[in-house]
């Protein structure tokens, strides 16, 4: 019989946003933040015929030409299936990981859904489906709860995800 502490871990993934296409926003975003503030505050070139006041585009400069970069960089999400449970947590959003108790999870299984569809996009959602947790792809795995709740979490290794579940449950038994 093979000893398993609760620092066992069976599975683990890391996921950043690596679509191409939220990548052009947040950078043409950045992008017409740096020009703005380039032409106002350092060439003082009023932007656009009613410019807003050098203060606020200070603010929307730091908000959103450094600030959403920094945070699309940043973001992550960390799966990580262990002896006691399944962990999660989206950087920088949790300042820790969340568990769900192995012995919470009445049923799960890997899936294809709809981020847009089945929740609105992608990070931390609520949608038809329950919560979700995800950032690219639309591959995942289906939690459904003892105490009724659902919960999707985004998963580009979903098969190895729920291979990871079944052993970590199987070994918890004994």
């Amino acid at each position: 019989m093979q000893q398993h502490t609760q620092e066992q871990v069976y599975f683990v993934e890391v996921q950043q946003f690596r679509q191409w296409w939220i990548w052009l926003i947040v950078l043409a975003v950045a992008a017409l933040q740096w020009w703005g503030a380039y032409e106002q505050l350092l060439m003082k070139r009023p932007f656009g015929d009613n410019p807003a006041p050098d203060a606020m585009l200070w603010v929307f400069f730091v908000l959103f030409g450094i600030g959403l970069p920094v945070l699309f960089v940043s973001a992550k999400l960390i799966t990580v299936v262990r002896a006691d449970g399944i962990y999660l947590r989206f950087v920088p959003f949790h300042f820790k990981m969340l568990r769900i108790a192995l012995s919470d999870v009445a049923d799960f299984s890997a899936g294809q859904y709809s981020p847009l569809l089945d929740y609105g996009g992608w990070g931390i959602r609520m949608g038809r489906e329950g919560k979700a947790y995800n950032v690219s792809g639309n591959m995942g795995v289906r939690l459904e709860l003892a105490d009724g709740r659902k919960l999707l979490i985004g998963s580009q290794q979903a098969l190895d995800f729920v291979a990871a579940i079944e052993r970590a449950k199987a070994d918890h038994k004994h």
